[in-house]
Parts: C-alpha cells; structure tokens; sequence
C-alpha cells in the first residue's frame, strides 16, 4: 500500500469502520426481533419480514455470515490504521493504532450501532436483509464449511443447534405477553383472553351449582306441587328426579314448560312430562372448563349434573357457567345478579356462606386462595379447623370478617370490610 495516499487510506478506513458497524448492528437487530410480529409482517407480504424470516430459518448460517464479514473488515481496518499511524508517528504509531482504532471501533462500530439496534431492531434488521441476502449467497460454500466446523464442535459437548429453533410457548408465557401488550389489547379484551388460558386450569367443581342449590322437579310430588314449580320457576332447564336429586331421569327445558302450561291443570300429568324430558348428561369431577366446553359443542349440550367417582350427583354446569368464565356476568345489575354477596351502605359486604370462592374474587376482585376448598363456607371451616360460632372475628387472607349466621354445621353469611383489607404476611399460612 506504499503507493496509496494517506488520504485515500483514511477515506478506505472510514468506510471499513461504517461497514463494522452495519454487520455489527445487524446481528443485533436480527436477534432481537420479535419472531411473531415478524411473522405478521411476512404474511403481510413486506419484503424485508420475508428476507429476514429467510436468513434466520437458520441464525447459525447468519451469526456466521455476519461475523465472516465482521471480522474481515475489522481486521483490515486494524491494518490500514497501523500504516497511517506509522506514516504520522513513525514507530509509536503501532501503539496508537491499537489503542486509538479499538476506542473508534467499540464506541462506532459496536455499543452505538448495536445500541440502536437493540432499541430498534425492525428498523435495522429489515433493511440490512437486502444486503445480507446477496451476501449469503455469495459467501455461501465458505459459510457452509464455517458452520460444518463451529457444529461439530457444539455436538461434540453435547449441543444441538436445532433445540434453539422452537418458538412454541407455554400458556404461562402467553399470560405474559397478554399482560405486556398494553394499549394494544383493550383491558376487557386481555381479560377475557387471559381467562381462556385459565380455562384448562378450572374444573367444573370450581364452576358448579352446588347439589344442595340445585333446583328440580320430583315427579312424585303430586300434580298441584309439580305445576306450582313450573309456573314460578326461574330457570330456563330444570332436572327431574324422583324423591331425591340422585334419581334423576331427565332435564325439562323451558319451551317445553310453556307447551305444559298451555294445558288445563286437570289435562296436566306426570306422563306429559315424562315424554317431553331431555336424557341426562353427565359430567365427570375433575374435568377441566376447556374439556368440558368442547364437550358441550360437540354433544350438542348446554346442562350436565357433575358426579363423583361414586356416581354420586356433586352439582350442576351448564355452558353459561363456563362462558362467564370468560367474559364475565352477562349482567350488570349487582343487586339482582349477585343475590349471594350484598353490599351495606356502611362499606361492609354481606357474603353467603355458600359462595364458590372464584365468584367472590371475580365479582369483587379479591385474592381469596382457590387451591382449596371451593366455598367460602368451606374456606373458613378450613381455616378454623372447626364449625365456628355466630360473631366469631377473623382475618381471611387479609380481609377481616365476621360469622353472622351459623346453622346445620355450615356457615351461612359472613360480613367482611374489604376497606379494612391488609395484606397478609405471605411467610403465614393465610
């Protein structure tokens, strides 16, 4: 390089300096690329998400494509420095090359650019994708035998390159990325999203009408009881059942009700009914709400009674258990909804004692523990240890309450003041 000017050398160094930097911007920008919004852009056709999907089908053939050309120049550029520096300095520009060059080359050609690109990844990596494509193909036969090398010795400690390639996630890291999305996904709308990953997570106990709750018709009941019930009833399907809620023969829907009411009482019978009942569905306990919901779609269902391993009827699920689940009551009217939990104008809540657990902390947006009992009954006595007395004071999971009504060995209303709520010592048992 005798015969090439200093200006001209310097001129080649700059150039070198910014080609360092793009490679080492670009590894950046391709590794911290969100892989599924990149995805969206290649379905969306934009050319540079297509190109730079392509290149990191396989990051090992790319990591090595950007550091071939990386290093390359960044050797070359060390070189060209020594030799204006000598020119300059004579023999201490050795030591001036080295120490001045790694300065330009880690604040211009690495923490910037790799900075930048960090922050900006989409920005970078889509456009470098139009060089390092041609590049690639270019440098493919010496990327090829680089890789063949750098692979084996990864397999030789035990490395498979291909394990780095799966980008399935967990329900846990899907919950993540919903709650990070932000304004992106409307807060009603990551609600509901969030509860559809929890569905696998719920059984239909956790959902259920309790079998003490459950609303039917016994058939042996004489005529004038059983017509008396059809006319005040309040549910769309009732079960049938003769003398107790175990001998249940079938389901009686609400348009069938209308079409028995239509009759004189003296033309109504117990054959009517029998005739017009649907079969019973059942559903096993234990069975997670994103089973048993495609087991209601592909059994045409919407009501089922949940038995134990005995047979034993635990209680009652219908779809709309499971869909409120999702999206929540389907009614705003606290008052007329919520019959089991009743708000007092002093700021204290009145809670039945028969209250599934997860309705309380849905509708009132608490943290009760759910990996236990299922009603809030249940979860005192858990607590206590013992069937507890009327006024008896405690603090549940941070929440001070009191025993209003106590009665067949079951908790019947408890009075709780959430504004007096202190969070609990997580190293005591709640």
């Amino acid at each position: 390089m005798e015969h090439i000017s200093t200006t001209t050398l310097s001129i080649i160094l700059l150039i070198l300096i910014l080609m360092s930097g793009f490679f080492s911007s670009s590894e950046t920008g391709m590794m911290s690329l969100n892989r599924y919004r990149l995805k969206h852009h290649a379905k969306n056709k934009k050319r540079g998400a297509i190109l730079t999907k392509k290149l990191l089908e396989r990051p090992d053939r790319l990591i090595g494509l950007i550091l071939i050309g990386n290093n390359f120049v960044n050797i070359v550029a060390a070189s060209i420095a020594t030799i204006i520096c000598v020119r300059i300095w004579g023999d201490t520009g050795f030591v001036i090359a080295t120490f001045g060059l790694t300065f330009i080359i880690l604040v211009f050609a690495e923490v910037t650019p790799k900075t930048l690109a960090a922050i900006h990844p989409e920005k970078i990596a889509f456009p470098a994708a139009y060089i390092l494509t041609p590049l690639y193909k270019l440098f493919f036969p010496l990327i090829i035998g680089l890789n063949l090398i750098t692979n084996g010795l990864l397999k030789l400690i035990g490395v498979d390159i291909q394990d780095g390639n799966n980008d399935n996630l967990n329900s846990d890291e899907l919950k993540i990325i919903v709650n990070e999305a932000g304004a992106l996904i409307p807060k009603r709308h990551q609600n509901m999203l969030l509860s559809i990953l929890d569905l696998e997570r719920v059984t239909v106990e956790d959902i259920m009408i309790p079998r003490n709750e459950i609303t039917g018709i016994d058939i042996e009941q004489p005529t004038e009881v059983i017509l008396s019930q059809l006319k005040n009833a309040v549910h769309s399907r009732l079960p049938v059942y003769r003398t107790e809620i175990d001998n249940v023969i079938g389901f009686l829907h609400a348009r069938q009700i209308v079409k028995l009411l239509t009759y004189d009482d003296d033309d109504l019978s117990k054959d009517a009914i029998l005739n017009t009942i649907n079969p019973v569905y059942f559903i096993p306990e234990g069975t997670p709400l994103n089973t048993q919901l495609l087991n209601f779609q592909r059994k045409k269902m919407r009501i089922g009674l949940v038995v134990d391993e005995y047979g034993d009827i635990l209680g009652l699920a219908t779809i709309e258990d499971i869909l409120e689940e999702i999206v929540g009551e389907f009614t705003t009217d606290f008052a007329d909804t919520n019959k089991d939990i009743q708000k007092s104008d002093d700021g204290s809540i009145i809670i039945d004692g028969s209250a599934t657990v997860r309705d309380i902390n849905r509708i009132l947006s608490w943290k009760l523990p759910t990996d236990g009992p299922k009603t809030l009954n249940g979860l005192i006595i858990e607590y206590i240890e013992s069937i507890p007395q009327a006024g008896t004071g405690m603090r549940l999971s941070g929440y001070p309450m009191e025993i209003l009504q106590v009665k067949a060995n079951m908790v019947k209303s408890v009075k709780v003041w959430p504004h007096l709520y202190k969070k609990p010592d997580p190293l005591i048992t709640t």
